[in-house]
């Protein structure tokens, strides 16, 4: 990776009259943003089908797209919707805000009205995407259309035939639920069409996109209920164990994540075929991968079912060294970037040497006097082959951060950092970042924006509607704000 940089923006995120980003005409004018600003990458959160707290970590499907971002004024340009269809989701509500509530409410009533009219209209379309439709997205269309039937009642309490997948009470409910069943895939064909040209359009600009994969399926997902055996379940498909952190400095009682943890015994057994197709699909998708949580793969913390919080978990080893060299012999040299951050152990130090894969250098954690093996994530130890950040998604931003942590970690920072001018923290800062030898460096838009703790993304082991909700603002990416970044890009070497 030649020394660059990209913002972090999530599709949500954008501005739209609609209460939610999209893959629209937003998206579109953000790519042209970043071409005029000279950066290299877009940096997004997973986009994957969200389920109960609208968390991208925490998905219906890995394999399945948000049909929430699917851009309804394409859809009128493609003649399969009318104005008059869906203007009446425009809203004045806080435009701040994702409005969830609205989406959840009209998006599938729209959307059926669309994939009626590309039935009736567009035949050989319509044939084409029954005829292509993937493994993973039949069983993503018959788990929704289930959960549909049982009005949407998580699948650990559906009768035990459809819990359980009987094949003969599967098939009878698929053929009499068979244009449900169509709906959903066709959904996702509207979907991967609208992304696939959003990407080419940034492609053909110079911009990649960087991708993210959460490192665990929801429990409540159509991979687990249709592929118990990947991972650690009882006979009635309930964990064994589930997954989170363990308590440290930040938690007192760890966090507690709730995700099923994986079988690696039957994935290495089976070539770690699941991965495999995971990766491969991702890759297809994106032009580079972060995967989330990366030391999830040399050892995760797994904690018994039913805890009420992590403090009776355990660490257990896994085959992070074998899959990857699985995934390097089948797919090759995959452009991956990976979740590194939190203690790390030799062993996830040579699970990183050994895949070369860039690693993360966060800026906000190396200013907590409670953490004294922090001292990596100061700029100027950062190695070439690592991506660098003020914070993440999980971070406060950086403004908020400044004027919340302890007096004499405010104090440390401004020092280190250089900061002089309180109104412009956040520039200081991130031209101490991007003059690092990380090779890439990536800045949240909020970052860029300077805004305060009203930006954070999500506050981990939370559910909050202000997780998973901030959004840009039509006017915000102004002159001012493509001078400075383009700037700062040129100065430091990054364009």
């Amino acid at each position: 990776m030649k020394r660059s940089s990209g913002v972090l923006m999530p599709i949500f995120s954008l501005p739209s009259k609609y209460g939610i980003g999209t893959l629209g005409k937003e998206a579109y004018e953000f790519v042209d943003f970043l071409a005029d600003t000279k950066q290299t990458y877009w940096q997004m959160l997973p986009i994957m089908q969200t389920s109960f707290g609208n968390s991208p970590y925490s998905a219906v499907s890995s394999f399945a797209g948000n049909p929430f971002f699917i851009d309804f004024d394409m859809l009128k340009d493609d003649g399969l919707l009318q104005k008059s269809d869906y203007d009446f989701l425009i809203t004045d509500k806080n435009p701040r805000r994702v409005d969830y509530e609205k989406q959840f409410e009209h998006k599938f009533k729209i959307l059926k009205i669309a994939c009626d009219n590309l039935k009736k209209h567009n035949k050989n379309e319509y044939n084409e995407v029954l005829e292509n439709t993937r493994i993973s997205i039949n069983d993503y269309a018959l788990f929704l259309t289930i959960k549909d039937f049982f009005h949407g009642a998580s699948f650990d309490v559906w009768p035990n035939e459809f819990k359980l997948c009987d094949p003969n009470t599967l098939n009878k409910f698929s053929k009499e639920n068979k244009d449900t069943i169509e709906f959903y895939k066709i959904v996702q064909h509207l979907f991967f069409k609208q992304w696939f040209n959003l990407k080419k359009y940034a492609n053909d600009k110079g911009i990649k996109i960087i991708g993210d994969s959460p490192i665990y399926s929801a429990y409540d997902s159509s991979e687990v209920w249709a592929h118990p055996n990947n991972f650690l379940l009882d006979h009635e498909k309930k964990p064994i164990d589930v997954s989170g952190c363990p308590p440290d400095g930040y938690s007192a009682k760890g966090q507690l994540w709730g995700n099923p943890v994986y079988n690696y015994k039957y994935l290495e057994e089976k070539g770690f075929e699941y991965f495999i197709n995971k990766f491969t699909h991702l890759l297809n998708l994106y032009d580079v991968l972060r995967i989330d949580h990366f030391r999830g793969f040399d050892a995760y913390y797994a904690i018994p079912y039913g805890s009420t919080d992590a403090t009776n978990g355990r660490w257990v080893d896994a085959p992070g060294k074998k899959l990857f060299a699985k995934v390097k012999e089948v797919l090759g040299d995959v452009n991956i970037i990976v979740e590194d951050l939190g203690f790390l152990t030799e062993s996830v130090k040579e699970l990183l040497e050994e895949t070369g894969f860039p690693g993360m250098k966060v800026l906000e954690f190396a200013f907590d006097s409670r953490d004294k093996s922090n001292t990596e994530y100061l700029p100027h130890t950062y190695t070439e082959n690592s991506t660098a950040y003020l914070g993440t998604h999980d971070n406060d931003t950086f403004m908020g951060w400044i004027y919340s942590i302890d007096e004499n970690d405010r104090n440390y920072a401004i020092e280190y950092l250089h900061l002089t001018d309180p109104a412009n923290y956040y520039k200081e800062a991130l031209k101490v970042l991007y003059e690092s030898k990380s090779n890439l460096a990536v800045v949240q838009f909020q970052d860029l924006l300077g805004t305060g703790s009203v930006g954070r993304m999500n506050v981990p082991s939370t559910l909050s509607p202000m997780n998973w909700s901030y959004r840009l603002l039509q006017y915000e990416l102004d002159d001012d704000v493509k001078n400075f970044l383009r700037d700062l890009t040129t100065n430091t070497g990054r364009a």
